[in-house]
Parts: C-alpha cells; sequence; structure tokens
C-alpha cells in the first residue's frame, strides 16, 4: 500500500476556519487591550505639568528664609517665591516654567495651585504639615489633581 502525503480538500477548509477564528479573537483581545492600557496624550502631558510645578514647590523651604515666619504674604513676581506658602493661589493660564516664563507649547493648559494646612500625617501633628494640591485642566476641560505634603523638619 502506497502511503498518501498532503491533507484532503474539507481538512484544509477546517483548519482555515479555525484558523480565521483565532486570528479574529487575537485581534480583538489585542484591540481592547491597547486600547486601555495606553493613557492619552493629554492626560499624560497633564500628569507631566503637575509634577514638575509641585516638585519646584516641595523643594523650597517650609519657612519664609528672609522673615522665618511660616505664610507671610507672597511677593508679587513669581521668580521672587522663597518658600512653599509663596505658591498658594497660583493660577496660570498655560503652564510657566520656575521663572514664571510661559511655554509656548503647553498655552492652553490652566495650572491651579492651593496650599493649605494638612492633617497629622505618619508621627507628624497636623501644625507641622502643609497639603499643596495642585490641579491642572487640559484643554478639553479634563482636571489632574495631584496633592502633595510638605512637613516642617
Amino acid at each position: 500500500m502506497t502511503r498518501q502525503r498532503g491533507m484532503t480538500l474539507i481538512e484544509l477548509v477546517i483548519s482555515i476556519v479555525i484558523i480565521g477564528i483565532c486570528a479574529a479573537a487575537l485581534f480583538s483581545a489585542m484591540a481592547a487591550i491597547t486600547g486601555r492600557s495606553a493613557d492619552p496624550l493629554l492626560r499624560q502631558q497633564s500628569l507631566a505639568i503637575a509634577e514638575a510645578y509641585l516638585e519646584e514647590i516641595l523643594t523650597q523651604p517650609y519657612f519664609d528664609p528672609a522673615s522665618g515666619n511660616e505664610c507671610p504674604s507672597p511677593p508679587a513676581s513669581r521668580v521672587l517665591f522663597d518658600n512653599v506658602c509663596d505658591y498658594n493661589g497660583l493660577d496660570d493660564s498655560g503652564a510657566r516654567d520656575s521663572s514664571g516664563n510661559a511655554l509656548a507649547a503647553l498655552a492652553n493648559y490652566r495650572v491651579q495651585v492651593a496650599v493649605g494646612s494638612g492633617s497629622a500625617w505618619a508621627g507628624v501633628p497636623a501644625g507641622a504639615v502643609l497639603s499643596v494640591d495642585v490641579t491642572v485642566t487640559d484643554p478639553q476641560g479634563q482636571t489632574l489633581l495631584l496633592r502633595g505634603l510638605r512637613t516642617r523638619y
């Protein structure tokens, strides 16, 4: 008896159908995964702006270097901000660098900063904690809030 080689037409059609079903399921699963895993560009940009502002603020001293007071009235120019409380009420239409210069590519973002008394945290009493809230609104109106704490140490 001679051995046959190859596949019958029925076997070929069944294998094509099975491969097609598997490929369709795989492509739909990949589309769902990539759609949920990638953050939109505006959200990522808002996060980067908020992190930059928060880092700038939290690296400032807790007390005013000139007077030694916790929260004196802020200077008129952002270039002169020298403690955490000076940033309270900051409202920038368009993101700015630490010198207050506008960043043209980020002109459609709005950044608001609120500095207030924090609650007790990790054994630090409430009177020694400042809460810093940075809110960034993107061009589509979505807001992102990033909160940081600055302690008196």
